[in-house]
């Protein structure tokens, strides 16, 4: 006689001896969050030593790049802190001079993450007080590709910016958007001084490459833009 109920099979034992791809992935990014949390944990344990202080000049992303004088911020390096720019600074409101940073912003995802940036760093500026950023300059290769300008993208960034798989012009143009996945949103001048306006700062321009702020190896190929925290709320 037959039974009326079929046998179910086992269940296969889920194991993570040999993950696939994608769940190495996620737990590599698992892992980066975890690192990223203790070390930002360690950063504001820091701050915590600069309550009080005023008229800082502070530098966001800055990367192996450590200006003397300023309170460098990074979470990887050796910056003066540990900090994620995710978050909200752990510093006080009206307590900067001036906020710099160069090739970085364009690490940062829009709208949301730069909104979120631009709103902390107006709450720290005291009033008047100067955002100062720098990054890559998408009119320039945009417009070489539409043969309106003529100025050498393509062949710097062959030979020093980008890797040696952008082979076409079409390759260089992705790359520079893409940064293989690192860049999370392109600017002009005008995006830029946009985007600056509506965080609530006032007269955003360009301004000319800075030999005392910013670094030699970025003048070509920068956007650089300051605007100010109005002098009066």
């Amino acid at each position: 006689m037959f039974s009326l109920f079929r046998k179910r099979k086992p269940k296969k034992k889920v194991t993570l001896e040999h993950p696939s791809p994608h769940v190495r992935a996620a737990l590599k990014a698992v892992d980066r969050e975890i690192m990223i949390f203790r070390r930002h944990q360690k950063g504001l344990a820091k701050a915590e030593t600069l309550a009080g202080q005023s008229h800082l000049k502070l530098h966001l992303g800055c990367g192996p790049v450590h200006k003397e004088g300023w309170l460098n911020v990074d979470l990887f390096g050796e910056p003066d802190l540990l900090l994620d720019l995710r978050e909200p600074l752990p510093l006080a409101d009206g307590s900067c001079q001036v906020i710099y940073s160069e090739h970085f912003f364009e690490h940062v995802d829009y709208p949301a993450g730069a909104q979120r940036i631009l709103a902390d760093c107006l709450r720290l500026l005291e009033p008047g007080g100067t955002f100062s950023v720098g990054v890559p300059d998408t009119q320039w290769p945009l417009e070489e590709y539409a043969r309106i300008r003529q100025e050498g993208y393509f062949t710097q960034a062959k030979q020093v910016w980008h890797p040696a798989w952008c082979q076409t012009e079409l390759d260089h143009i992705n790359y520079h958007f893409r940064q293989d996945g690192q860049h999370l949103y392109a600017y002009d001048c005008q995006t830029l001084c946009r985007v600056l306006a509506e965080a609530g700062f006032v007269s955003a321009r360009r301004r000319p490459f800075d030999p005392s702020l910013d670094s030699t190896k970025r003048e070509l190929g920068t956007l650089y833009v300051e605007a100010n925290k109005p002098a009066r709320e």
